[in-house]
């Protein structure tokens, strides 16, 4: 299967969205990426900075079960890497203010769906 060409994350944001409609995939993605930053932190304040890359693990490990198992998607990380970590922290921010439930109803076609 050919991925879809987007020109820009504007373009790319819809997809997004619509690949993370459900509210548990969105949480998992808000708690794996809190925990993948704090152990980055902590492996760097301690002086362990070449463990570092173990904090992609509880990240992208809680986004991936949030989209085989709730979503039944694949992970944008596969098609788009850069434009999926963007999203990844524009949606924790929308997520964070409030306003993802809002975004999703104006983004997809299933915009019953809550934050």
């Amino acid at each position: 299967m050919k991925p879809e060409t987007f020109h820009s994350f504007t373009d790319f944001w819809p997809h997004y969205v619509n690949e993370h409609s459900k509210p548990a995939t969105r949480l998992l993605h808000l708690l794996g990426t809190t925990v993948g930053i704090a152990s980055v932190v902590y492996f760097i304040a301690s002086g362990r900075w070449w463990l570092f890359f173990l904090g992609l693990i509880p990240g992208y490990g809680a986004a991936w079960i949030g989209h085989f198992f709730i979503e039944k998607n694949r992970p944008a990380t596969f098609q788009h890497p850069i434009w999926s970590f963007r999203g990844d922290y524009k949606m924790i921010w929308l997520m964070l203010t409030g306003r993802m439930g809002t975004e999703v109803a104006r983004v997809t076609v299933r915009g019953d769906e809550k934050a």
